[in-house]
């Protein structure tokens, strides 16, 4: 797999020629050297570990091996936290930068040791390089476990050693080259996608109008999805010519041809797109000729098409823009991935142009609509996620496979003296986990552009690759069989409600496959269009999908041994497709617009017994209350692994994502819960699913253990609860057009008719909106005001907003209360806690609790936000929190820190204003940036260069007069500050004798570990 793109790797090449060039000689002189070689495949891992590293690391590659002096290579290198020890380690200075994990030839496979390789990079705080080698071949990775290029160390040719030369040298590991060369390959990726795209998408909006105005005898959706079909023909061609399955420059000659011919004065004049016809007629069916041929690839993408043999499309358009796109390097360049990602944006533009070209609206049979497309992050799945969930399904029913049958690797070697009897089972072995293999079925319900079907693939091949390459190590000789076609017909299927998906999907599967002189596999039994969810016609018309009726072999053995996938989310419903959704799931709520919970258990149901679900799903589902009865639901399978992976999962989007792992069987075993950002793991834990249970909504809390629950447990059960003597309402919600009296129009809302920053007359209420509310301070320092009655949206309730009450600020990950009894009007970004008539609390000893790190704590894992983009407090969760029931008497002690805290805030809070106003009032046009909010963590200087940023300089003169000035201010703010520290210390300190906490609970609370 590659890493680097070509374009980069090149260019650092061509300053290294001579270097690598004495390298290979060295390298050529023992590892092309064949009765090396065979003493190698012949030697046990202990006997040539250090020898491998002399002969490869020092001897070619540069290093120096301890014990010699300014070693940068070392044996049996400790992990630095446990005993564990890595076989090998590059250091500089003296900082472990790769790890080297080294198995004999008997460990064919080395994906079976990458877990153990990247445990020990990551008990290595620097390293980020991890090499793999079973002294044949190596494998190197940079950062993690998804991307790797593998090297055959017994058959390099110079190219490819130049590569291992770059990757690996000392002096590249030194300076970071091999991770300046993936930076850079991934900035040049980018921008070859975009660069693509926007070609690709400019020969389509040309192709499509011309096609359009040319021929008015077709409607115009057809002809537009007949213009998607022409553009999958022309990007196989492209891809074609640059891999060996046409000649090169194809495209380019064949213009040339074509304007030679049309010079011709004997000849009558041949449109382009007539010649581009011929072309793939002949890939259809083949061709030989006087100094041509080509062979016919079919597979259906060029079978005959009558509309598209009829239209008419300008020369001009086609010439342009084909020598535009086949002019991109489809071998190094535009991979799999990149066109992965341009599939799918080219899908969102195609359901943007379906849906206006046939008036149909959204919710009636869509899959989702393009805006929701895009915010909800249907896009192309980084390939971090599609692989981890291949691995885990997939690649786990394989290991589970080849140790019931009991294939040890190890024993799979060349062994002139092994008897037929031995051979013989070690076959047999293979042979049954072949069959099996062949068996298996594995289905993306919606396939998109064919993502997770490709990486289905990729693994499947590798598979069959490693039984052939056990087969040749029993028998001696290399057999000879090619998956590929195989897999397509029989192991993969796919659905989708796009047709042009579906066709994308073929197309990308074609170009992962194809190979000169090879006929494209017929996909169209195995991928196919329809409406995954509804089988009935009359809810979802000619799209409707009976799974039975479409893949009866697949069901007659009980369903799918593997379904995955990305399914679309937050599309709208029609009442008919709701009414079907609630008959067929009864138990999702009648309310939910989120078409991912009806294609998870949609999932699960085509899957046989013992089938295992993968899927990448927005992980809303764990905490809403809406979404209790599918938690009940799920907690009853074989639940294996959960992993929340936060925000910023997709390109361009927001959602919150989480994969789940899961088998279709009735099971109470442990599982396995992961936090992740990207693919660094945070957080891991083994829990039993009744941990939730015990949970009132059944929320599957991710950050619970089982401390955790029995300290909470223990709290709960010497305390009340937050909502039985509160109350919580939404502050202001002013404007929605429509509402309001008299109804309000959009132009009141984009003048914000109702806000004012003066006080007209006394229907004019004093407003705070979310950014005013701290812990412990309320900003009221410039007053805003906002026109109180019926004429807002949601006037709120003006009674218990003129009551003493509490207010917290709704888009935060933490908690932030503060109290107010000057009745002022809070916005919807505040909400409002005020009493019930049966309370026995204090407003301010409430506050007191919950600002305190131990709520906060409770808070935070019931509602795990910290550090999301959009993060938002939930009424629901803070009405759940514990509260200490105690006297009014006792809560005096309290009451009297939170008036302490009210005050010093307000007047650090006002010391920093006044601070700022004097900037304000002295430099004219002076933005207040976060930097000079946070004036009192500056150093003077720090503090005259964040006003030269904005240009406005100090003289030495106004530098005199400033820093007193400046510095009385700091030293004022930095007191109350500590002040307030110290007051929140001991806050924390009497609530946990209040809550009853022992030191190690108290240890739990502030993540300290146990020493």
């Amino acid at each position: 797999m590659s890493i680097f793109q070509h374009t980069v790797v090149k260019r650092h090449l061509a300053s290294n020629e001579e270097k690598i060039r004495e390298a290979y000689k060295s390298y050529t002189g023992y590892f092309l050297h064949a009765k090396i070689q065979e003493n190698i495949r012949n030697s046990k891992e202990e006997q040539f570990q250090e020898g491998f590293l002399r002969e490869l690391f020092v001897k070619v590659l540069g290093y120096t091996l301890n014990p010699d002096p300014d070693y940068n290579l070392i044996t049996e290198k400790k992990n630095e936290n446990n005993a564990e020890k890595a076989d090998g380690a590059i250091l500089i200075n003296g900082e472990v930068v790769g790890v080297i994990e080294l198995k004999d030839r008997k460990t064919l496979d080395l994906k079976t040791i990458e877990r153990q390789a990247f445990n020990y990079k990551n008990h290595h705080r620097n390293a980020l390089y991890v090499i793999t080698s079973n002294f044949e071949k190596l494998r190197f990775y940079i950062g993690n476990a998804i991307d790797f290029i593998e090297f055959n160390l017994f058959t390099l040719k110079e190219n490819d050693f130049a590569l291992l030369w770059l990757c690996l040298a000392c002096e590249n590991i030194a300076k970071g080259l091999p991770k300046q060369l993936r930076d850079e390959s991934i900035s040049s990726e980018d921008l070859i996608t975009k660069q693509f795209y926007k070609d690709y998408s400019a020969f389509k909006r040309a192709l499509f109008d011309n096609v359009t105005a040319n021929n008015p005898q077709y409607g115009k959706l057809e002809l537009f999805k007949k213009t998607q079909k022409l553009l999958d023909r022309f990007l196989f061609v492209f891809f074609a010519e640059d891999k060996g399955l046409l000649s090169p420059n194809s495209t380019k000659h064949l213009i040339e041809q074509w304007e030679k011919r049309n010079k011709d004065p004997y000849e009558d004049y041949l449109p382009l797109y007539a010649r581009f016809k011929r072309c793939f007629n002949f890939l259809n069916e083949g061709y030989t000729g006087k100094g041509e041929s080509i062979f016919g690839y079919n597979g259906g993408l060029f079978k005959p098409d009558a509309v598209l043999e009829t239209i008419l499309i300008d020369d001009a358009i086609l010439k342009e823009n084909a020598l535009k796109l086949a002019n991109y390097n489809f071998a190094t360049d535009i991979d799999v991935n990149i066109l992965g990602h341009i599939f799918e944006h080219s899908l969102t533009e195609i359901e943007e142009i379906t849906r206006s070209l046939s008036s149909v609206p959204y919710g009636e049979g869509a899959a989702a609509s393009p805006s929701k497309r895009k915010k909800d992050g249907v896009f192309y799945t980084p390939s971090y996620i599609t692989a981890y969930i291949v691995e885990n399904t997939i690649g786990k029913l394989c290991a589970d496979k080849k140790a019931a049958l009991g294939i040890d690797e190890a024993d799979y070697f060349t062994d002139p003296r092994r008897k037929q009897k031995a051979k013989k089972e070690l076959n047999d072995k293979i042979t049954a986990y072949r069959e099996w293999l062949e068996s298996l079925t594995i289905c993306d319900p919606a396939c998109g552009s064919g993502a997770f079907l490709n990486a289905a693939l990729v693994f499947l091949i590798g598979e069959h690759n490693l039984i052939n390459e056990m087969s040749a190590k029993i028998h001696g000789d290399e057999l000879v069989y090619d998956a590929k076609s195989y897999i397509l017909e029989n192991n993969l299927y796919g659905v989708d409600i796009n047709e042009e998906s579906v066709e994308i999907t073929k197309l990308s599967l074609w170009l992962c496959t194809a190979e000169p002189r090879r006929k494209l596999t017929s996909l169209n039994n195995n991928i196919k269009c329809g409406n995954s969810l509804i089988s009935d016609p009359e809810v979802a018309g000619e799209k409707a999908f009976d799974w039975h009726k479409e893949f009866p072999h697949v069901f007659e053995k009980g369903g799918f041994d593997v379904v995955m996938g990305n399914p679309p989310y937050g599309a709208k419903m029609s009442e008919m497709e709701r009414t079907f959704f609630k008959k067929e799931y009864s138990f999702i709520n009648a309310k939910s617009n989120d078409t991912y919970l009806f294609f998870t258990f949609r999932m699960i149901d085509l899957l046989k017994n013992n089938g295992t679900l993968g899927i990448i799903i927005p992980n809303t589902w764990l905490l809403i209350n809406s979404a209790k009865n599918i938690r009940e639901k799920i907690l009853e399978y074989e639940l294996d692994e959960i992993i929340d992976y936060g925000d910023n999962v997709f390109e361009d989007a927001t959602v919150e994502s989480m994969t789940l792992i899961l088998k279709n069987t009735i099971s109470e075993k442990i599982v396995s819960i992961k936090r992740k950002k990207n693919d660094l793991l945070l957080k891991s834990n083994l829990l039993n699913k009744n941990i939730w249970r015990k949970d009132k909504d059944c929320r599957i809390l991710i950050d619970l253990n089982d401390h955790i629950d029995n300290f909470m447990g223990k709290i709960y059960s010497i305390t009340s609860i937050f909502g039985e003597y509160n109350e919580i309402i939404w502050g202001i919600k002013p404007y929605q057009v429509g509402h309001g009296e008299p109804k309000q129009t959009k132009e009141m809302l984009i003048n914000r008719i109702y806000h004012s920053e003066n006080q007209i007359n006394n229907k004019w209420k004093p407003l705070v909106v979310g950014s005013d509310v701290n812990r412990y301070f309320l900003n009221t320092l410039k007053t805003k005001y906002i026109l109180y009655g019926k004429n807002l949206m949601y006037p709120s309730n003006e009674k218990k907003i003129t009551r003493p009450k509490l207010l917290i600020r709704q888009t935060s990950d933490i908690l932030r209360v503060t109290y107010d009894d000057k009745k002022y009007y809070p916005q919807n970004s505040v909400l409002i806690i005020t009493s019930k008539d049966n309370s026995v609390f204090d407003l301010k000893y409430l506050m007191i609790l919950l600002n305190s790190s131990l709520l906060g704590f409770i808070y935070k894992i019931k509602n795990p936000q910290e550090g999301k983009t959009f993060a938002e407090i939930k009424p629901s969760i803070i009405k759940s929190l514990p509260i200490k029931n105690i006297p009014l008497s006792e809560q005096q002690s309290f009451i009297t820190l939170a008036d302490q805290m009210l005050s010093l805030n307000t007047d650090l809070q006002t010391k920093h204003q006044r601070f700022l106003k004097r900037l304000s009032d002295n430099f004219n046009g002076i933005k207040t940036t976060k930097a000079l909010e946070r004036f009192d963590e500056m150093e003077f200087k720090q503090f005259v260069e964040a006003l030269k940023k904005q240009k406005i300089p100090l003289s030495l003169k106004q530098q005199d007069e400033w820093e007193e000035y400046f510095n009385t201010y700091k030293s004022e703010c930095t007191t109350f500050a500590n002040q307030i520290s110290a007051t929140d210390k001991e806050i924390d300190r009497m609530v946990y004798k209040l809550y009853e906490l022992t030191e190690e609970e108290v240890r739990i609370v502030e993540d300290v570990p146990k020493l």
